[in-house]
């Protein structure tokens, strides 16, 4: 009978073990780990944190985690937009909608309150500058995977309010292959990310949006303020 309770024993923990691990995969969705990362060699790119330095986050961004991590840290920061009709949902995680709330993304008063201290430096470039942004692929960057893209988004309105999320796709500034990644022990945490070349804005404050669809029509975003300052030849 002891035997025969071990065993059964055994086989609940495995279950539970798998479950768990399914679980932790099916939550593994992926946001914009940083929007300003500057390589170490930009001979020799790489994503890893060996490899650069990250200048530039998202709104809130917590400091002080490890790379990846913020799927299961607190606060969450994947952000699934309503799945009935992602087109028309909040652009940014204001921590109420969505069928993945996310963290509070939502834009500050003033807005530089959403950065410094706890939260990441705002970014600061200018017009015709090289922006990379990296994510975690979140064991989406296998050879089994599609290749989805991730669409880089940039308000036309200067220092006001967010646009819709419908405005932002009338400004989609680039287009990125998710599973430009180096190499990493876990899929989970695999760095990835992409470059594009700041459009001509006028100086001021605008809304970047990260968005990624894993599924059709299961859309994730990441929002950060950046201020651009003006063209290169500018003092």
């Amino acid at each position: 009978m002891h035997a025969q309770s071990s065993t059964v024993a055994v086989v609940i923990l495995s279950t539970l073990t798998l479950l768990s691990h399914l679980t932790a995969v099916t939550k593994a969705h992926s946001w914009a780990d940083c929007v300003d990362w500057k390589f170490n060699n930009p001979s020799n790119p790489g994503w890893g944190d060996n490899d650069g330095v990250c200048q530039g986050y998202c709104r809130r961004f917590p400091m002080g985690h490890a790379f990846g991590t913020l799927d299961s840290d607190d606060p969450s920061r994947h952000y699934q937009q309503d799945h009935a009709n992602p087109d028309t949902a909040p652009p940014c995680a204001d921590g109420r909608h969505g069928k993945d709330v996310g963290a509070d993304e939502t834009l500050a008063n003033p807005p530089e309150d959403g950065y410094g201290g706890d939260w990441g430096p705002m970014t600061h470039t200018r017009v015709g500058d090289r922006l990379c942004v990296r994510w975690p692929a979140k064991n989406h960057a296998e050879s089994n995977e599609d290749n989805t893209m991730v669409q880089i988004n940039l308000s036309k309105n200067k220092d006001g309010q967010d646009p819709t999320q419908q405005e932002l796709l009338r400004n989609t500034i680039a287009v990125l292959p998710y599973k430009n990644c180096g190499r990493a022990s876990s899929t989970d945490k695999r760095p990835c990310g992409g470059c594009f070349e700041v459009p001509v804005r006028a100086s001021g404050r605008y809304l970047l949006q990260w968005r990624w669809a894993l599924n059709p029509g299961e859309w994730y975003t990441s929002c950060a303020d950046i201020q651009i300052g003006g063209d290169k030849g500018d003092d």
